[in-house]
């Protein structure tokens, strides 16, 4: 099914969309990684997947596992469902799970849609708390444009780096400003040309 869906992808793309992926060479070609991206809409999954040769095992909320059929589908995509605003011991041992077998784990830090909110959603600790323990590189990246048919698009990676796990348990203080440094990483790079 992913090889199905990668193709069905790159035809969509390439028909409806002019895609421009900027350093994906920065997203390693092997190991443990979390990808951490802004959220627009429920296709940047795709996006970001677009030219990458690894597989994204993304972090989705439940509430898309409600239906069976669908839930299906995402199980066989990767996806696994998060409980949003709780701390959810069960996805999050997943993440670590997939990261120890050296796959590339995705999530969106805001832990939602951000493009029509009237808000600026801050990053939750989540990202941050899983990167750290788990001694991963995160990669930020983000994707720009209008999304409308035809339009030019924009995907851009940024330059791994590393959250430094400070003691056994990581205070609440730190976990936010790292929270913060991460979406600063992710918001620069809609700057990238």
């Amino acid at each position: 099914m992913r090889k199905f869906l990668r193709i069905l992808t790159n035809i969509v793309f390439k028909i409806f969309f002019k895609v421009e992926v900027i350093d994906y060479h920065k997203v390693p070609e092997e190991g443990p990684a979390l990808l951490c991206a802004s959220h627009n809409t429920m296709i940047d999954m795709f996006f970001l997947g677009f030219k990458l040769k690894r597989w994204i095992y993304w972090m989705a909320k439940e509430e898309l596992f409600r239906n069976p059929l669908f839930a299906c589908i995402l199980k066989k995509l990767g996806a696994f469902p998060v409980r949003r605003g709780t701390a959810d011991i069960s996805s999050i041992k997943h993440a670590y799970k997939l990261l120890r077998e050296n796959k590339i784990v995705g999530i969106f830090p805001q832990g939602t849609r951000t493009r029509t909110a009237k808000r600026k959603y801050p990053a939750k600790s989540g990202a941050v708390l899983i990167a750290a323990n788990a001694g991963v590189p995160v990669i930020p990246a983000t994707v720009c444009g209008t999304y409308r048919l035809f339009s030019k698009m924009k995907v851009v990676y940024g330059d791994p780096y590393y959250i430094e796990k400070k003691g056994d348990k990581l205070p609440k203080e730190y976990l936010s400003e790292m929270s913060k440094d991460m979406m600063r990483r992710i918001d620069a790079l809609s700057e990238v040309r």
